[in-house]
């Protein structure tokens, strides 16, 4: 099918070049041209494994091409008798507003340009996380431009929410726990569910709802998947007043077939640029129809708190002020396997470290690069080194702390790493490191509920 993806950002580039991985013709859209030129030659914008390898192979073999604006990508692609309807993909962002709700901008603006250009049939699908109404929203605006046009062109609006994790994308698209497929018309879901039937081993996993029941389905799994994060945080708090262990509370809770297992683990708080967005958009999309997000509000408000946490355990063991002091961070980015800072623990961390007087050396296997930008003050007043190697961090630091699980740091040398320390403490913000073999080495070990 002929297909083009507007946005080349995460969820952007991921759709078009798996689509494209399956014999489609995709031409991703953006307006900056320097970043496509770069994925014109295989450089990839963002950290994501494989997909550097996916966006080569699929430029070579003439199946991924990418465009400035919109009516140069739709005029590599006419229509014909084997793609009668191009399939136009929205994946912009759709960033906070200062309310919480999400801000629509970016994608009034493409639909309006869709409006501008288009020539040919097509089907236009939301794959950005939208509030409820916005695919009319979107037929508004396409159907206003094409009035001004004074032309006629057949067009429709789907909703096909992404459902990716950074980190592992590419396994996600080639093998999802479902794709959600919205439309009330016959014919955009025949040529949807043709579209994905090489993604599918199983016919549940295709799902097909309404419009508006495809909008919000986004919204409340990521919503769920944080409550359940923060309602372990909660209780993990509760461990630490009874002294007990939170990871084996934990099992005995997730083992339940009602529950599972899935994002139940305690930890420093979430990040990203989902969870916390996602929670405050539901929460004002439930205001805005008279319903009172409590539940979401809640969810919120733990997170933020879950936040302060590491920097409060630092506090009563080691005091207030931390003049003098020099700290340990390993892990920078919101989750492994990602370079992505949005929201990170790790920056209410270090910037409330070096606000106690405190100075940081600190290390991520992917996001160094990024924390140079969101850092950047705090490098030039000379409170914060990136350390090339996670050993680099550790020598000559009063503590150790971890905020995102990489693998690598749960295999580090221990021993080495007591030695390089000048006291053995560990603050472990995801309960990541091997507790017991680092207490059997001597360390104090201040994990999040396994006081």
């Amino acid at each position: 099918m002929n297909i083009v993806v507007v946005g080349t950002g995460y969820v952007g580039l991921v759709t078009g070049a798996c689509l494209a991985a399956k014999g489609n013709r995709v031409v991703c859209v953006d307006r900056d041209q320097s970043k496509l030129d770069k994925l014109a030659k295989g450089v990839i914008p963002i950290h994501e494994p494989q997909l550097d390898k996916l966006v080569h192979e699929a430029v070579a073999a003439g199946r991924l091409s990418f465009a400035g604006f919109l009516g140069q990508g739709l005029a590599e692609l006419p229509a014909s008798a084997d793609n009668p309807r191009t399939l136009i993909f929205i994946a912009v962002g759709t960033p906070q507003g200062e309310d919480g709700s999400a801000d629509l901008k970016h994608v009034q603006s493409v639909a309006r340009e869709i409006g501008q250009e288009l020539k040919q049939p097509a089907i236009v699908i939301n794959k950005s996380t939208v509030p409820v109404g916005t695919a009319d929203v979107v037929r508004g605006e396409i159907a206003w431009q094409l009035f001004q046009r004074k032309t006629f062109i057949d067009f429709e609006v789907a909703s096909n929410p992404e459902f990716l994790r950074e980190g592992s994308a590419l396994d996600d698209f080639f093998n999802p726990d479902r794709i959600v497929i919205g439309t009330d018309s016959a014919s955009v879901q025949a040529q949807l569910c043709a579209l994905y039937s090489p993604f599918v081993q199983r016919p549940e996993q295709l799902m097909v709802v309404g419009v508006k029941e495809a909008e919000l389905i986004k919204y409340a799994s990521n919503a769920m998947l944080a409550t359940r994060i923060s309602f372990m945080n909660e209780i993990a708090g509760v461990c630490d007043r009874f002294g007990i262990d939170v990871e084996q509370v934990r099992r005995g809770v997730g083992a339940d077939a009602r529950i599972g297992a899935a994002f139940l683990k305690p930890g420093c708080g979430y990040g990203g640029s989902c969870f916390p967005k996602d929670v405050q958009a539901l929460a004002r999309i439930a205001q805005s129809v008279g319903v009172e997000p409590l539940v979401l509000n809640a969810v919120e408000a733990r997170n933020k708190k879950q936040k302060q946490h590491m920097f409060q355990n630092i506090a009563v063991r080691l005091g207030h002020s931390l003049h003098g002091r020099l700290f340990a961070v390993w892990g920078l980015a919101f989750k492994p396997e990602t370079d992505d800072m949005r929201e990170a623990s790790s920056i209410e961390l270090i910037r409330a470290l070096v606000g106690a007087g405190a100075k940081v050396v600190a290390h991520d296997p992917a996001a160094g690069e990024m924390a140079g930008t969101v850092f950047a003050d705090l490098i030039h007043q000379g409170q914060l080194r990136i350390a090339d190697h996670a050993m680099d961090a550790v020598a000559g630091a009063d503590a150790l702390a971890l905020v995102t699980e990489w693998s690598e740091y749960k295999a580090a040398d221990f021993a080495a790493v007591k030695a390089a320390l000048k006291q053995p403490l560990v603050f472990d913000g995801r309960n990541h490191l091997p507790m017991t073999d680092l207490k059997e080495l001597g360390f104090e070990y201040v994990g999040v509920g396994r006081r």
